[in-house]
């Protein structure tokens, strides 16, 4: 339980509430695809943090604010019932009640106390059967609230969920909540047009299957224990890089830093085609566009990089993606069933296990032409790598996820270092700055960095 950890609940508020719409079903896509990475990676993948309360704040406003999450999002109301094998089914109520815990400073430091409390609601394991999948608490100084710490798990939103949910907390939304909810997912892709939505998606997946190398990169030299590593790299450069390169080819970020990625693999000896997962928000289609739930999963995208400029590269990427986010949209236990069956024809193993996660707004400041080298080589100078956290989980991954930070991007790999070590996976992160860089200084850089 929460507040059995380090720090002490000083008191705790009983909040009662109640929304539309009770029942039970299969998980949603979205859903299920989540739940294997947590499954697989043994986390919560735990999304949320803290942040400082506005003057005058109160308790009981904060309450207010908690009754109205449970109350108007589905998706706070959601927890998983399992059967004897294990199998889970998702249960939506409407009504309960949610303990939000108020903790005291007394005269302390009440943001040092704020980020005791984030990280152990973060490292607390959740009971999704049993548990509400949000916590939230009030950190106090003398009795007056100052900072507000929530953490969900994942299940309760993708990050273009988090963001819609945000916005309308913000201004207190009374309407209904529109677009499908996870109950009526569920009920969706049971229907014709759902099933038929995922026929289509696993047969492009099987074209792809079936023509694609087996394997990702050349066997690791240098396998660790435990065996998967978490690293960061802080980047200034890359924010600027990219505003550049997208300006001048006319296309947006997240395919240049798609078309980076892939260079950046292939560079380090990759097997061409680079054979890449974007995730993909969904947000595009039809009744998804304004829920919070989980609807983003990962597609695929073949990506040529074996030859011509960095731009070209990017220009075919953007194409490569559109047919990835089509076909990003089927049920995942689908999905590894049909990787098992193609890998079992083909007598070796199919490695789809690279993905591309860009979570970034980028929204960079320009730079004057004049000014560029200058200042683009001085960010790259100080980009910061380092190695966040070693575990042994039950997957092989290669995962580069970016993450808006102030001062740069954040780029973080979590790799399998017995299929990609962990000297590659540094590599690959100074690699991408290292591409973006040359390429917005010089539109004529070639994909393999020889002019």
């Amino acid at each position: 339980m929460a507040g059995q950890g380090t720090v002490v609940v000083a008191e705790r508020v009983t909040v009662e509430f109640a929304g539309p719409g009770a029942g039970v079903d299969e998980l949603s896509w979205g859903m299920w695809e989540i739940w294997h990475a947590m499954v697989a990676q043994r986390s919560a993948l735990p999304i949320g943090g803290r942040t400082a309360l506005p003057a005058g704040s109160t308790v009981a406003g904060v309450a207010e604010e908690l009754r109205y999450l449970m109350g108007r999002f589905p998706s706070m109301r959601t927890r998983l019932r399992f059967d004897a094998a294990g199998h889970p089914t998702q249960q939506l109520f409407d009504s309960g009640r949610i303990g939000l815990e108020v903790y005291e400073a007394a005269g302390g430091a009440p943001e040092e106390l704020a980020a005791e409390v984030e990280e152990q609601y973060r490292a607390t394991p959740f009971d999704y059967a049993e548990q509400w999948p949000v916590r939230m608490a009030v950190v106090c100084d003398g009795g007056v609230p100052t900072h507000l710490v929530s953490v969900m798990h994942h299940l309760v939103a993708d990050a273009a969920g988090g963001a819609i949910m945000l916005r309308e907390v913000a201004r207190r939304a009374s309407g209904p909540v529109t677009g499908l909810q996870q109950l009526e997912q569920a009920a969706w892709q049971r229907s014709p047009a759902g099933r038929l939505q995922n026929e289509r998606a696993l047969r492009h997946w099987e074209r792809i299957l079936r023509a694609v190398p087996a394997r990702r990169f050349p066997p690791s030299a240098a396998p660790e224990t435990p065996p998967h590593w978490t690293g960061e790299l802080l980047s200034p450069a890359l924010p600027i890089a990219l505003r550049v390169i997208a300006e001048r080819t006319g296309s947006d970020s997240r395919s240049v830093l798609l078309a980076l990625y892939g260079v950046a693999l292939r560079r380090l000896g990759g097997s061409g085609p680079v054979v890449v997962r974007p995730v993909v928000n969904n947000r595009f289609r039809a009744a998804l566009g304004d829920v919070v739930c989980m609807v983003a999963q990962a597609g695929i995208a073949v990506l040529d990089v074996d030859g011509g400029t960095v731009d070209e590269a990017v220009g075919r990427a953007a194409r490569a993606a559109l047919a990835g986010y089509k076909y990003a949209y089927f049920h995942p236990e689908d999905l590894n069933a049909l990787v098992a069956r193609v890998s079992a024809e083909r007598g070796e193993q199919v490695d789809v296990q690279c993905f591309f996660n860009d979570r970034s707004a980028h929204r960079p400041e320009p730079v004057a032409e004049a000014e560029l080298p200058r200042r683009l080589r001085a960010a790259q100078a100080m980009g910061e790598f380092r190695w966040v956290r070693r575990a042994e989980l039950s997957m092989n991954v290669l995962q580069v996820q970016f993450e808006d930070r102030p001062g740069g991007l954040l780029v973080e790999v979590l790799t399998d270092t017995r299929h990609f070590s962990a000297a590659d996976a540094e590599a690959l992160l100074r690699g991408i700055e290292a591409v973006a860089v040359e390429a917005a200084l010089d539109p004529a850089t070639t994909v393999r960095g020889v002019r």
